[in-house]
């Protein structure tokens, strides 16, 4: 790969013609799922570092759906949009191949009363036909809940679907309606499985709400702009494209590792020269 963080860190915006959003996943930070203060305490940071929205895990809401009229004004005082609410699960329906059908039922009508935008999904890979036909189906019937219920629905992709050229995701993209079914693209994720994830981006950009961004060395996860990724192919695809979704800093480790604010702010900087915004 090319070692990029000189071009990451160039001209603010001079790749960037498309006005995208700027958001940050709340996983880089530890978080209190049975104290909503310390979300709250963490979208501070958000707002102070400059993000216009976050992303965060359905863990650290739940405990608000029975008083969610109070969360919500807590949450809408941050002045940030509430982008997405993401169930992502050691383990999935064995059928579905996502989470089961009352979780996702309960995350959409409490994500709605405390106020997100939207429902993400990850899920498990399914590499047989008959498997993704019933996983494409579930997805579905996922977005039409939440369609109902005033949400917006996506589905947050790991490598597997993008293995083989691509064959899960395409065939996924394929067999959900396009009014229900949307993607959060990991970047990351997908280069990680071989895609060319900035050609992806510009064929799919009408079914894409957001992007994760994320940036590694020798396979260790390093702040955006730090390690070898070069986002600009992507950059420029969203610039032809004027795409408007969002840009998410995901700035998560394997090793566990929750390094906040100084993974955070320099990726926050990265996305501002990368994408203008």
């Amino acid at each position: 790969m090319i070692r990029r963080r000189a071009v990451l860190l160039g001209a603010p915006g001079a790749l960037a013609a498309g006005k995208p959003h700027a958001g940050a996943q709340t996983n880089a930070w530890t978080i209190d799922t049975n104290d909503f203060k310390s979300l709250l305490g963490v979208l501070g940071s958000v707002k102070r570092l400059g993000f216009e929205g976050f992303e965060t895990s359905f863990r650290n809401v739940e405990g608000q759906f029975a008083n969610a009229q109070t969360a919500r004004d807590q949450l809408k005082r941050t002045e940030l949009r509430f982008f997405g609410v993401h169930i992502f699960l050691l383990q999935y329906d064995a059928q579905a191949s996502i989470a089961p059908w009352e979780l996702i039922e309960r995350v959409v009508n409490g994500g709605a009363a405390v106020g997100a935008e939207r429902l993400i999904v990850s899920g498990a890979p399914t590499p047989d036909a008959a498997a993704l036909s019933r996983k494409a189906k579930a997805l579905d019937r996922a977005g039409r809940y939440a369609r109902d219920h005033g949400m917006k629905f996506a589905y947050h992709n790991h490598d597997a679907e993008f293995r083989e050229n691509g064959q899960q995701i395409e065939m996924l993209l394929q067999q959900t309606e396009p009014e229900l079914f949307h993607l959060i693209l990991d970047a990351g994720h997908a280069q990680a499985g071989g895609a060319n994830v900035a050609e992806f981006f510009a064929r799919h950009s009408a079914r894409i709400d957001g992007i994760h961004l994320r940036d590694a060395t020798q396979g260790r996860e390093v702040p955006l702009g730090q390690g070898d990724y070069d986002w600009r192919p992507l950059a420029a695809a969203v610039a032809r494209a004027k795409w408007d979704g969002w840009v998410l800093a995901e700035e998560e480790r394997r090793s566990s590792e929750k390094p906040g604010e100084a993974a955070i702010r320099p990726a926050r900087d990265g996305i501002r020269r990368l994408f203008g915004v």
